[in-house]
């Protein structure tokens, strides 16, 4: 399942130095905007102390952890929707994610330029979300203006499609985002995932901090939260240079050493992750033997046979199956054979619903 996160924000916020520390890809980073033209696509480890659990009882041959990918997208500046600073190839590139990480400066330093002269992260989240909205309602006008003309035609379908875009226009126009629109049925929801609008996707703000505000926060910080507050949307503090630092190191003794010393029990890196995992409705199921123990990923809500789908489409076509034990059970007992003795393994069928952290097994005829 490739699900990408687009990093976005202005120039000079820090995006291709947290891009860097995320997969070590090394984006060039400078003190000047545009400094990333193409978008770099790194694949980064999804975090979980459970896939080493696993590692830990069994002792498999190879262990494979689930991954994201996060795309480094060129800064946007004012104007971006109609095209200012290469805007509408950087806007097409964020169009082709699945969520949106919005990097905003939270810090400030003479040395370190900002666009706009001085920081103000309320400000530079309202010019990121203006030229999103703008592209957006460029795109729905075009498509609206074609249904309209089928609407007129006598078409049943088009004519309630044109009253739906006619209500998403006018939320658009009262500087709303997409993903806060009401939906009224199956239909509607169908016909927004086709428009592909940017800012129908989710949303995580990782606020850019310096080391001294990355556990408690700073103005900047409570202004921005203030700004969000009726979005629910989640807020990551992280210092995009010191994850640079601690990515630098070689050792995973050194860098548990290096954030000790900081007071932090993991990266920023590990908590952006998560977060943009979660942000996607993700969850994790395990496969696990003396071969292999693997960590798959699938939405929350996947019934075991599209489960097993991720792993091969043989696997759902001739789903017969799923044998299961919960991620704790598995724990507890200490093996899968532990867990057949005391009567744990649960035997599903094609409605069962997978949980976060379920250790599988699927049987099928093809």
């Amino acid at each position: 399942m490739a699900l990408k996160c687009g990093i976005v924000g202005l120039p000079n916020v820090g995006k291709s130095t947290l891009f860097n520390a995320l997969s070590n890809a090394k984006a060039q980073s400078a003190n000047f905007p545009f400094c990333t033209i193409e978008p770099n696509v790194g694949v980064i480890t999804v975090p979980d102390p459970r896939l080493l659990k696993l590692q830990e009882l069994i002792n498999p041959k190879s262990l494979v952890p689930t991954t994201m990918e996060f795309v480094d997208i060129a800064g946007l500046v004012k104007g971006a929707s109609k095209g200012e600073g290469l805007g509408n190839q950087f806007l097409g590139n964020i169009r082709e994610t699945d969520a949106i990480i919005h990097v905003i400066r939270c810090f400030a330093d003479d040395n370190i330029v900002h666009v706009h002269g001085h920081v103000d992260p309320v400000r530079d989240k309202e010019i990121i979300d203006t030229e999103l909205l703008l592209k957006d309602l460029e795109g729905l006008e075009k498509r609206l203006d074609k249904q309209r003309r089928a609407a007129k035609s006598g078409d049943k379908p088009a004519q309630k499609q044109v009253a739906m875009m006619e209500r998403l226009k006018a939320h658009i126009e009262a500087n709303l985002a997409v993903r806060s629109f009401d939906l009224q049925d199956e239909e509607e929801r169908g016909w927004l995932r086709d428009f592909q609008l940017l800012t129908a996707k989710p949303v995580l703000y990782a606020c850019n901090v310096d080391v001294g505000a990355i556990l408690t926060g700073n103005a900047f910080v409570d202004q921005l939260k203030a700004a969000i507050a009726g979005e629910q949307a989640e807020i990551v503090l992280i210092c995009a240079g010191m994850e640079a630092e601690i990515a630098e190191l070689e050792s995973l003794e050194d860098r548990v050493a290096f954030l000790a010393d900081l007071g932090l029990a993991e990266s920023g890196l590990n908590r952006l992750i998560r977060s943009a995992y979660k942000l996607l409705d993700l969850i994790t199921y395990f496969t696990a033997g003396v071969k292999e123990v693997r960590a798959w990923t699938i939405h929350r809500g996947t019934r075991a046979p599209q489960a097993a789908g991720v792993i091969h489409s043989d696997f759902e076509k001739g789903f017969i199956r799923a044998e299961v034990i919960p991620y704790q059970t598995f724990v507890t007992l200490g093996s899968e054979n532990a867990c057949k003795e005391a009567g744990k393994l649960q035997v599903e069928g094609k409605e069962y619903v997978v949980q976060d952290g379920d250790v599988m097994h699927f049987r099928f005829n093809v």
